[in-house]
């Protein structure tokens, strides 16, 4: 995996080849070691071995306001859960004051987040439990989904996408 950081908080991390990844971005950068690429290898090497990793390590995202609010939605969906494209699309309407949400649009966002597996895009799926892409590829898709203990088959999901909590907070 490849990570970029300013100094302070993770920007990137990706899966060496993955779809959308910023060659020219990472080709830009300065190699050097910092304190927050040791932070989120510990992160990773729990999340990994099973483990609960507990605080993420510092993120700084960057893009469009749209993209920063479904990326801060993914940060939402606990280990083990996953959510539908759909569930996105319906909570962003409702936190935008009931205004009309591109599916593809946060479909697109979902894509091209920055910072894989620690903003949790791997836990989005069709609403009928398709695992419907993944920038990394769906063979890591089922493979961390597998790891949060959410059974796969032939690329869909055993269990159903949940909805957003409810005004007191818990996942269904």
């Amino acid at each position: 995996m490849t990570m970029t950081g300013d100094g302070v908080s993770l920007t990137g991390l990706w899966f060496d080849g993955q779809k959308y990844f910023p060659v020219s971005r990472v080709a830009a950068c300065e190699r050097r070691l910092l304190p927050v690429f040791d932070q989120t290898r510990r992160w990773l090497d729990l999340y990994f071995s099973g483990g609960n990793p507990g605080t993420m390590p510092f993120v700084r995202l960057e893009g469009s306001p749209f993209r920063l609010a479904v990326w801060r939605l993914l940060q939402e969906i606990p280990r083990g859960r996953v959510v539908s494209y759909g569930a996105i699309v319906r909570r962003l309407s409702f936190l935008r004051g009931g205004a009309r949400v591109s599916a593809q649009a946060v479909g697109g966002a979902v894509g091209h987040n920055p910072v894989s597996i620690v903003v949790p895009c791997h836990r989005v799926v069709g609403s009928d439990g398709s695992l419907i892409g993944y920038a990394g590829g769906l063979d890591r898709k089922v493979a961390l989904l597998r790891l949060e203990g959410i059974a796969c088959r032939d690329f869909s999901c055993i269990a159903s996408p949940v909805e957003w909590p409810g005004p007191g907070g818990e996942w269904l």
